[in-house]
């Protein structure tokens, strides 16, 4: 049975009927099998075809929650309750607040948030890979998780901690997402991982060519197919890396460094590679799979799975820093600080 107390609390708060019609027929799609006969379509030159718009939200937590152990899957009821779940949770989160409510005592006050569900998308359902409900996206290691750091990385961050710049000196101090740069998280990639919102990809082939645009930031990764990389990739460092691929069969297999220094996935170095695949099971769903290795920084290499599903509607413009006054505020605020503790020591 599912055994995760975290959810134990949205789960008892279902009742029998709440939702449940329209999420089972959801799992039940989502349980159904990949049809051996599918033959994935070609473009007009002939390459396959995987082009069109994709999400990549999903209920499926990046790492396994520990008590699972090497669990790679939930069983249908499971997947369900879990499904059930997370639309409660937003179900719960969209109650009208009352106007004349007492103030909650100041231990209870949650932190104060940013976005509200309006622009939020979180992933509430869990589309099957190979026929299974995944209890991560994380494949390999077995247990789910992370690999570690290695000591050397740990002993450099904790130098760069000590004598590096203070992250509210200058715009230049925060990261890439908060100066729209480049997509939050990992969501532009590689790899592509979801994250609150916008977990939206368009795909556009032409000759020679595969462009995954992000709806985040637009940003635009160009995969070229060729067999190497370009020679001046080493000192061009583009954002999301230099990408090339080819084809494995029906599968674009993608392998991607020299990524700008700026951008860093959960402390990568420059000797980071990430290969990707991409496969489609039907017209509906691609198996979107990464390897990541950096052997500077983590222990082992770590390979995780997840599903792109079609989407019908197109992507919507992102205009990141219009009426955006976060990075303004956030460095006025450092500044005031600094004032204040001045004038506290005079």
């Amino acid at each position: 049975m599912f055994n995760r107390q975290s959810l134990a609390s949205h789960v008892a708060l279902l009742g029998t009927g709440i939702l449940a019609t329209g999420l089972l027929s959801v799992t039940v799609i989502a349980q159904q099998q990949n049809d051996d006969a599918y033959t994935v379509p070609r473009t007009s030159y002939g390459a396959p075809d995987l082009q069109g718009v994709w999400r990549n939200a999903t209920v499926t937590p990046l790492t396994r929650p520990r008590e699972l152990g090497e669990q790679q899957a939930y069983s249908r009821e499971e997947a369900f309750q879990l499904e059930r779940a997370a639309q409660m949770a937003v179900e719960q989160d969209n109650e009208p607040l009352d106007p004349n409510r007492p103030p909650p005592p100041a231990q209870d006050l949650p932190p104060v948030g940013n976005y509200d569900l309006f622009w939020t998308d979180r992933g509430m359902f869990m589309p099957t890979i190979d026929g299974e409900f995944r209890t991560s996206i994380i494949i390999d290691p077995p247990d789910g998780q992370m690999p570690g750091y290695t000591d050397e990385f740990l002993a450099q961050r904790a130098r760069q901690r000590e004598t590096g710049p203070d992250p509210f000196d200058g715009p230049e101090g925060r990261g890439v997402g908060e100066r729209c740069l480049l997509s939050f998280g990992s969501n532009s990639g590689p790899p592509m991982l979801p994250v609150m919102y916008n977990s939206h990809y368009q795909i556009v082939q032409s000759p020679g060519y595969v462009v995954i645009v992000a709806e985040m930031v637009h940003d635009a990764r160009i995969i070229k197919i060729q067999d190497r990389h370009d020679a001046t990739a080493d000192v061009m460092n583009k954002w999301m890396g230099d990408s090339i691929g080819r084809w494995e069969g029906d599968t674009l297999v993608v392998e991607t460094r020299h990524f700008n220094p700026w951008q860093s996935f959960r402390g990568a170095s420059e000797n980071l590679t990430v290969t990707e695949r991409f496969r489609k099971e039907s017209d509906s769903k691609i198996i979107y799979s990464f390897t990541v290795n950096d052997p500077t920084v983590f222990e082992s290499t770590f390979t995780g799975e997840l599903a792109l599903t079609a989407y019908d509607d197109p992507l919507y413009e992102y205009a990141c820093h219009e009426g955006n006054y976060a990075l303004a505020g956030t460095l006025a605020g450092a500044r005031r600080a600094e004032a204040e503790a001045a004038e506290q020591q005079n």
